[in-house]
């Protein structure tokens, strides 16, 4: 394209010639060539704090309020994989999960949690092992339930706001190295001991990077949107006792 048809290069030479034909109008109105020129001087000298204003701290502020809406796109999709997949498959392996009692009464979030209970709740995170009984685990199940949803998985790592969210990224891509690990094995019956082993691994990497995860986003929810916060804590696939019905 022809940079004089660009709109920014129209847009700049239309601007110029309005200051000329401004500054010309003054001096043929007043007759004060020495007055117009102070003027000019004048306004060139500020043009460099005009550009720090426009450029520098105008533009900050509209890449925090950018940043600030794509986060907010961001944990829309992060909610809504809770919705289709997350949470059901965090209460599947939770329940397969022979140690969870260790860390299942610092997950009962509440709503009176502060910055501060959650943070202590991730440094205490950090230390599990995240452990399954992969005797106890239906795979073909699990196969089942991933393949089902698989296209939904795929559709969120097409959305271009994953750039933004690299540990919610690599969550979605360790789902799919389980979900195309189990597909390729074709029968999950009768497996040898080493070939459990590895999928065992993989599992525990799903299963740790979920519980993460779900508790930075429902930090998120206590903070943004308590009336979905509401709904998540009523529906805690931690709490034996959860219900959405409201008592």
């Amino acid at each position: 394209m022809n940079p004089l048809q660009r709109w920014e290069t129209r847009l700049g030479i239309a601007l110029v010639a309005t200051s000329v034909i401004i500054y010309l109008t003054k001096y043929l109105l007043l007759g004060d060539a020495l007055n117009t020129y102070q003027y000019l001087f004048n306004a060139i000298g500020f043009l460099p704090i005009n550009v720090l204003l426009v450029t520098v701290i105008l533009n900050q502020l509209l890449s925090v309020r950018a940043k600030r809406e794509r986060l907010e796109k961001l944990n829309m999709v992060i909610g809504t994989f809770f919705s289709e997949v997350g949470t059901g498959l965090l209460a599947y392996l939770s329940d397969h999960d022979p140690s969870l009692s260790r860390i299942r009464g610092d997950l009962i979030v509440r709503g009176d949690w502060t910055d501060e209970e959650f943070a202590r709740v991730r440094t205490r995170l950090g230390d599990y092992d995240y452990d399954v009984a992969i005797d106890r685990i239906d795979l073909a199940a699990l196969h089942t339930f991933l393949m089902e949803r698989r296209n939904f998985l795929l559709r969120l790592l097409e959305n271009p706001v994953m750039l933004e969210h690299e540990s919610f990224t690599d969550l979605l891509r360790a789902v799919f190295h389980l979900t195309e690990e189990l597909e390729r094995r074709g029968d999950l019956t009768g497996l040898p001991r080493n070939d459990l082993e590895h999928l065992t691994g993989d599992i525990r990497r799903v299963y740790g990077m979920l519980v993460r995860q779900w508790l930075d986003y429902m930090h998120y929810l206590q903070k943004s949107y308590p009336y979905l916060f509401s709904l998540a804590m009523r529906s805690n696939p931690f709490d034996e006792e959860a219900s959405p019905v409201v008592r």
